[in-house]
Formats: structure tokens, C-alpha cells, sequence
């Protein structure tokens, strides 16, 4: 942790990159495992989550997919921004540029204070037409009369604007965050992400060989442990909020 305060100190831009396990203390449950929503196999329809959010099953039956990402987002709909967020957003203003790029769809980064944020998978809590230009922000979906619902312009299946299973990332997204790896961190944060996805892995896997600081916040090793400085095998609220007052002590 010393070591990691340190690192996080003597930093100018820093890049993070956030996943599921940000958000875990926030009380958001996961699709599978302890606690999850879909700990079987198979949903109750037979299919896997996998397939019922997959952008072909949206395609061929959006009502198939509305009902499980309507299920979700009532699962999560009383959560709120944790402590780790809120110290995120705390520490940005002491870096020349800090960025958060996050896999989670929750939205809890910007309502935690964070400006800096891409939000390479999208939120819930935007809406758009599959027809036409039209398009909403909603706090919640308390408010939808049908699933799936109709756009009120012209009619059109209405979708949240997230990357379903299968489907491509953002155009804006991804042009965003390669602008900003362009522009180059001297320190990249992973926090309580599996990394599994090679855009999360790059960056990390490039700072290693350009000798940048590399540091990983995730209960369990990952395919991107080997190539980084320090691991906190830790959960990411409380290490952030440690992070956070060290370097406020540090000041």
C-alpha cells in the first residue's frame, strides 16, 4: 500500500480503468456467482443471460432481452455510489489529467463527481430509439409503461444505449479513449477487473514495457498481475478511500 501511495504521488496523468468489482461495494449484485441474479445455467427461459442480452436475441425478440435488462436494473436500482467512487473523484484534481475509463454501465462514476470519465460500454440510464434520432435520460425505469418500450416520435423499439453481448463498442467511445492513450499516463490503475478484454489489457501490457507505473486493485490475480508494479489483492472501496488520504497526507 506504501508502495502504491508512492506510485500514485509522484504521478501526473493517470489513467484508470474500472470494472464489475468497483462497483461490488455499492451492493450491485453480479449476473453469476455468490449472489448473483442468474446463478443456474440457464435463465427461465432456457437460454443463458449471455444469450437473452446478446444484440441478435434484441434483434430477433427485444421483448426477450427488455425482461432481463429490466430485471437488472431493478435489482440495482436503490444502489448508490460507494466510498471508492467518491475517492476517485476526490484525487482527480490534484493530477494534470486523470481518466477514468470504466466497463460498468451503473453510471455511479460521473454521479460521484468524476468529469474525466469514458464509459466504454455505455449506461443504463440513456435511452435511444432503434429507428429514429430520438433519445432520453432517465434516473430509473420506474417510468416505462411497456416492455419493450416505444419510442414516442415515431414508434420504434427503444433500447438503453449499452453494448449488448456481441455487439461492437461505441464508435465515440473507443475514439475517446484512443485519444487519450495517445496522449500517454504515467501511471495506469486497474481496479476489480478480470481484464479479460484486450483494450483493458493493452494499456497496462504497454505501460509495463515503456517502464510506466502499473498498479492493479483486485481481490484475485489476473492475466495482467504479471505486468504490474504492485497488486493489492484487496476489495476497491477501502483501498481508494487508503489511496486517496495518503495522497491527501502527502500533499
Amino acid at each position: 500500500m506504501q508502495q502504491a501511495a508512492r506510485m500514485l504521488a509522484a504521478a501526473q496523468r493517470v489513467l484508470v480503468i474500472t470494472g464489475a468489482g468497483m462497483s461490488a461495494d455499492s451492493g450491485l449484485p453480479t449476473y453469476r456467482g455468490v449472489g448473483g441474479l442468474y446463478d443456474r445455467d440457464l435463465t427461465a427461459d432456457g437460454i443463458s443471460i449471455e444469450e437473452a442480452l446478446s444484440g441478435d436475441m434484441f434483434d430477433r425478440d427485444p421483448s426477450v432481452s427488455w425482461k432481463y435488462i429490466a430485471e437488472i436494473e431493478r435489482a440495482c436500482r436503490r444502489a448508490v455510489p460507494n466510498d471508492g467512487h467518491r475517492a476517485l473523484a476526490a484525487m482527480a484534481p490534484k493530477f494534470e489529467r486523470f481518466c477514468v475509463l470504466t466497463q460498468n454501465v451503473d453510471g455511479f462514476h460521473k454521479s460521484a463527481g468524476s468529469r474525466d470519465v469514458i464509459e466504454m460500454h455505455g449506461t443504463i440510464h440513456q435511452l435511444k430509439c432503434t429507428r429514429c434520432h430520438w433519445q432520453a435520460t432517465v434516473e430509473d425505469y420506474a417510468g416505462l409503461d411497456t416492455l419493450p418500450p416505444a419510442c414516442p416520435d415515431c414508434g420504434g423499439v427503444v433500447r438503453p444505449d449499452v453494448v449488448l453481448f456481441g455487439e461492437m463498442l461505441p464508435q465515440r467511445a473507443v475514439s475517446q479513449y484512443e485519444q487519450a492513450l495517445g496522449e500517454g499516463f504515467d501511471l495506469v490503475m486497474v481496479v476489480g477487473t478480470s481484464a479479460v478484454f484486450p483494450y483493458i489489457a493493452a494499456p497496462v501490457q504497454q505501460a509495463a514495457m515503456q517502464r510506466s507505473a502499473t498498479l492493479e486493485i483486485n481481490p484475485q490475480r489476473t492475466d495482467i498481475s504479471d505486468y504490474c508494479d504492485v497488486c493489492l489483492q484487496t476489495g476497491a472501496a477501502d483501498t481508494l478511500v487508503a489511496l486517496q488520504k495518503a495522497l491527501q497526507a502527502a500533499a
